[in-house]
């Protein structure tokens, strides 16, 4: 059975499944504000009421949730996240679904990303579209662990973009990723070394927006599952290492309407671009500088948003060329799509994907025509050349990112008002952590200096 695809068990076909496979372990997880994966262990005895939505656990106790006088919440599971995991099948196999947080009352919780993501799939809905595909593009880096099994800074590998490297312990575990995904009934696409030394990316299918989100979770926490078991530590920092490129998540993204049509595609247009194309690209481009906080979250994203390093750093858009912030891939007809490249792995998916799609229904809902395109290299360009083609830089830190955010109504409604409160505090307490820290490169540069 494709355990991904979005069909929801019956209860009678989940106790069946856990008779005949073994299922001792039941892991039910949500996501927190911060992107971090979290989870409750139970035993299969607890099944029924994992099912009867009757799990509890301490809000309070999570990140951006609630305070300690409402503490008590409960998960809910969607049954068409259920799946099992490939590992464990010594002692019964452990199986996973993905939960939603609901109130006492049985009110979703407004504070989950997930219930977020959804609430903004509705609105989508509303005006008339079907689905909202992200085909997403996550990479990572793959470090040696010491005799303690403590991370290291020492990559496995000296192999660049595409390199056969010859068989080692990365390529071993890459291949044993890819396998446990497809096990999982992941569609893996391709699976390569990156540019970096020890940067690795898998590319598995698109599909619709919540399952996407769903799986990028699921990709993260297999990654890193198997790298243990090689003794390797799997990050999706997204620049670990000063002097090399940085890691990336691409989201490749289109929207349908209620036809199964893709509303990208129009033949008739000199690109084959539909106006409805053209506004959601309009609405990306307008919020760039204020969905960066929500796509890049981490004060080290910004060290990978640098020129020199194929990571993009100017507000712009091209059919042909890859500096561009949004690249339009060649593909059309139904593979027609949009191709945002500053995301990166340390977001949270369901809050990046909402904050994205939010900014592309403002397009269309103000009908906002894209800045012309640019071929050029902008990297290349003079600071003038830029000005005078309209060209403006993205966030070139934390700080300046959440500026933007607190700043456009569209985007920090996309998160609601109980994950934005929540999401400016966390992050403005971490950019204020790092201005405060005196870091080993300004004792170099400045000590004997001054």
């Amino acid at each position: 059975m494709n355990f991904m695809a979005k069909q929801k068990l019956t209860k009678d076909e989940v106790r069946t499944m856990v008779k005949d496979e073994n299922i001792r372990f039941l892991r039910v997880m949500f996501t927190d504000l911060l992107g971090t994966i979290k989870s409750v262990d139970l035993p299969v005895s607890q099944l029924d009421k994992l099912m009867d939505n009757k799990i509890m656990f301490d809000g309070s106790s999570i990140d951006g949730f609630v305070r300690i006088e409402e503490s008590d919440m409960y998960l809910y599971p969607d049954m068409s996240t259920w799946l099992v995991f490939p590992w464990g099948a010594e002692h019964g196999k452990v199986a996973r679904v993905i939960c939603s947080v609901h109130m006492t009352d049985g009110t979703p919780f407004e504070g989950d990303p997930r219930n977020n993501l959804k609430r903004v799939l509705q609105d989508m809905q509303k005006m008339g579209f079907k689905d909202f595909n992200i085909g997403p593009e996550p990479e990572f880096f793959l470090f040696k662990t010491d005799a303690d099994g403590n991370t290291t800074t020492n990559v496995n590998d000296k192999e660049n973009y595409f390199d056969m490297e010859p068989a080692d312990v990365g390529e071993d575990c890459r291949r044993d990723i890819v396998l446990a995904l497809e096990k999982m009934g992941f569609d893996v696409e391709a699976a390569h070394h990156e540019v970096a030394p020890g940067q690795h990316e898998v590319d598995f299918k698109y599909a619709d927006a919540l399952e996407a989100a769903d799986n990028i979770q699921t990709f993260k926490l297999i990654v890193k599952t198997i790298a243990k078991k090689y003794g390797l530590h799997a990050t999706f920092m997204p620049k670990p290492l000063s002097g090399i490129n940085g890691s990336g998540m691409h989201l490749n993204m289109s929207l349908f309407d209620k036809d199964g049509h893709n509303a990208f595609y129009d033949e008739n247009d000199e690109k084959q671009l539909s106006q409805t194309a053209y506004h959601f690209l309009g609405g990306l481009m307008k919020h760039a500088r204020s969905y960066t906080a929500i796509c890049n979250p981490i004060v080290n994203s910004y060290k990978r948003l640098v020129p020199g390093y194929e990571a993009p750093v100017y507000v712009a858009w091209s059919t042909s060329n890859r500096s561009p912030l949004i690249r339009i891939p060649s593909d059309r007809g139904m593979g027609t799509r949009l191709e945002l490249r500053s995301a990166d792995p340390s977001a949270n998916p369901y809050l990046a994907i909402a904050a994205v799609l939010e900014a592309g229904l403002d397009g269309l809902r103000n009908q906002l025509p894209p800045i012309h395109e640019v071929d050029e290299n902008i990297y290349k360009m003079t600071s003038a050349e830029r000005d005078k083609k309209d060209i403006r830089n993205l966030p070139d830190t934390l700080h300046n990112a959440l500026k933007s955010l607190a700043e456009d109504d569209v985007i920090n409604g996309s998160m609601g008002a109980h994950i934005y409160h929540s999401f400016m505090e966390a992050k403005t307490r971490e950019y204020d952590a790092y201005r405060q820290h005196v870091s080993d490169w300004e004792r170099q540069r400045y000590m004997d200096q001054y």
